[in-house]
């Protein structure tokens, strides 16, 4: 059987970078560049006929920035399936936090090199979510309290201990699979702990999953 191709957008005010995406995305296998926007507002327009796997969005572009169309898209719920991968030069902690809790599926550099480019898009289609490590330092760190520790909170959530192992699996980084094979079992079975768990605790995504369990004090973050 066919491995299914992924589709994915860009929005970026700069034509130099869009092409250069798209010559390193036509060097993946079963990926291809579907939709180029030139900011927010035009991305939101050709979305009503053409809606990819995975955005690439920039952060600064004029008319409307990815902030504010992050936000729009995200808290309109209007492609609940449209992964979304926030590109940026830069990488201030407080910023990055702010996007996850948007509901971002991402966060990467523009400066990043094109395996990195690749393995996010095919993380972010598969798992839901993507951080590289000095990325996802950043983000839980800015979600710390000025002592420099993160509160511990009774279980509210009436987690059972299953899904909080699963639960610190995936904070790590880890893979449905990975986490599958590390407590030997089932991927459908891990998907059925991480689909709890985004409900349990109200997040939209798997990204949000993460930075309300850390803000929660549900899981621990060292440092």
């Amino acid at each position: 059987m066919n491995e299914k191709v992924i589709n994915v957008g860009i929005a970026d005010d700069h034509s130099l970078f869009r092409e250069g995406i798209r010559l390193i995305i036509d060097d993946y296998e079963n990926t291809q560049l579907t939709l180029e926007a030139e900011n927010g507002q035009d991305l939101l327009t050709k979305l009503q006929n053409n809606t990819p796997d995975v955005i690439l969005l920039d952060l600064e572009m004029p008319k409307m920035d990815g902030v504010e169309t992050l936000r729009y898209l995200t808290e309109n719920s209007i492609y609940p399936d449209l992964k979304i991968i926030v590109l940026t030069m830069h990488k201030e902690a407080r910023m990055i936090a702010y996007l996850m809790e948007l509901g971002a599926n991402g966060y990467l550099m523009k400066d990043a090199e094109p395996r990195e480019f690749e393995e996010a898009i095919r993380t972010v289609y598969e798992e839901g979510h993507y951080f590289n490590e000095s990325v996802s330092q950043a983000m839980l760190k800015s979600l710390k309290d000025k002592s420099g520790k993160v509160p511990t909170l009774k279980n509210n959530y009436q987690l059972t201990s299953r899904e909080m192992e699963v639960l610190q699996l995936i904070a790590k980084g880890l893979t449905t699979s990975e986490i599958g094979e590390k407590l030997f079992l089932s991927k459908r079975t891990i998907e059925g702990h991480r689909k709890n768990l985004i409900s349990k605790l109200g997040a939209r995504n798997t990204a949000t999953l993460i930075v309300k369990a850390v803000k929660e004090g549900l899981i621990s973050v060292d440092f």
